[in-house]
């Protein structure tokens, strides 16, 4: 059996061809070895890298599932080929050299820590594809992970320090972990974002508060858009104008945020809005002007049966048709406003199983708002504008058919006037004559 002793003296039996002053340990010696460690090493990486080009990405090419696509792309692969002169590195120092060495402990350390590396970057890379994996399932809507990744790969980078730390320094983890306590108050100092960020993540997921893809509105800070990515210390928000806000994570659990999710997942998106309608133009219906509406298909039956309540009233109480007094009459901002119930209750793009009413609100120095509630099926945002903007368009324009007019503060004031004096353009002034 060839033992490392052996190796070594016939290594420096090959090198005495070349300068017979060669020793075990000598700087010569130290030299080639370190030279032919070095070749060693690039050539291992160098053939990894070939087989991997030829032979691993064209099976991974050739492969029907996912997970090794993955894989490839996030690097593992060309991580783990680190491995190879790492360990031939580590090999070849126990090898060529002696313990009492000085370049023994060096070279052995060095590997040590390219291979404690390589596999911190392999997890590393092993995580995000376990990441891209759940957001590519149908529970990435209800919780992110990303948090939770993020928080993996620093505890895994944390322990690679202490690691790396002790082996260099030559003391136990546990010992250098110990003396961290001493300057635990300027590690919370460092880290607050990131424990805060941590604690508020695993209220989020725990709540399910937010998750990628939620239409979030922070006043305070200018955001109003989609969140593309909830990590641990920071939240990405692609904003309606396509710009990308970044708040802290743990603000989504401290300050007054709107989350439209709610709405994304009911049955409509809520329209609320009021037309001011004129003071002034609301009054009792005559025959003649209730006649001219009747004709209105949706409010046909509505008014029937109000006329018909209005005469049983006027016959119980002896009230003469002609009492302007003390007879009931229909109003045309009544009769409007049933109009608008009746058309929102045919609209097809209004969710009938919802909310829907037309209401008045308090009158103001503006006028009558006449508020229409009610909920739009299609919630995204350009169709539920133009369901919104047509609604609006047919009320502006039944005004006139029901004698109402919207309030227009210009156009008010000028009505209330009266027409504008026209001057003759027959008669000249005052000064002009004389």
């Amino acid at each position: 059996m060839v033992t490392a002793e052996t190796l070594r003296e016939n290594f420096v039996e090959l090198l005495r061809q070349v300068d017979t002053d060669i020793v075990l340990n000598g700087s010569l010696y130290n030299s080639f070895s370190l030279l032919l460690i070095f070749v060693l090493a690039i050539t291992g990486l160098l053939v990894s890298r070939i087989v991997l080009n030829s032979v691993v990405t064209r099976w991974i090419l050739k492969s029907k599932t996912h997970w090794d696509d993955a894989l490839h792309s996030h690097g593992f692969f060309k991580r783990l080929i680190h491995l190879t002169p790492a360990l031939i590195i580590f090999a070849s120092t126990h090898v060529l050299l002696t313990i009492d060495s000085l370049l023994y402990t060096v070279l052995l350390k060095c590997s040590l820590l390219y291979l404690m590396t390589v596999a911190a970057l392999s997890v590393s890379a092993l995580l995000n594809t376990f990441e891209d994996w759940y957001n590519s399932t149908p529970f990435a809507a209800q919780a992110s992970i990303t948090g939770f990744v993020q928080v993996a790969k620093l505890v895994l980078f944390i322990v690679l320090m202490l690691l790396s730390v002790s082996l260099i320094v030559e003391r136990s983890p546990l010992l250098l972990l110990s003396g961290l306590t001493a300057i635990a108050a300027v590690l919370l100092l460092i880290f607050r974002d990131t424990i805060l960020g941590f604690v508020a993540g695993i209220q989020i997921t725990a709540n399910r508060l937010f998750t990628n893809g939620d239409w979030i509105q922070v006043d305070k800070f200018g955001v109003d858009g989609e969140i593309i990515e909830l990590g641990l210390t920071n939240v990405k928000v692609r904003n309606w104008d396509n710009t990308i806000s970044t708040i802290p994570t743990y603000s989504l659990t401290n300050e007054a945020i709107k989350n439209w999710r709610g709405m994304q997942e009911s049955g409509g998106r809520r329209i609320k809005r009021a037309m001011y309608i004129d003071i002034h133009s609301i009054c009792l219906y005559d025959e003649k002007s209730l006649q001219k509406v009747a004709k209105i298909r949706f409010i046909a039956d509505y008014i029937k049966s109000k006329i018909d309540e209005l005469q049983r009233y006027h016959k119980d109480n002896s009230i003469d048709e002609g009492d302007l007094l003390n007879r009931r009459a229909l109003t045309n901002i009544g009769t409007f406003r049933a109009y608008l119930e009746a058309y929102l209750n045919k609209h097809p793009k209004i969710n009938q199983d919802m909310t829907l009413m037309v209401r008045q609100l308090p009158p103001n120095e503006l006028g009558l708002p006449l508020e229409v509630y009610c909920f739009c099926r299609d919630k995204s945002w350009v169709a539920y504008e133009k369901v919104q903007a047509d609604i609006f368009d047919h009320i502006m324009a039944m005004l006139p058919l029901f004698d109402l007019r919207a309030y227009q503060r210009d156009s008010h004031l000028a009505a209330l006037s009266g027409p504008a004096p026209q001057s003759q353009p027959d008669e000249a002034p005052e000064a002009i004559k004389d």
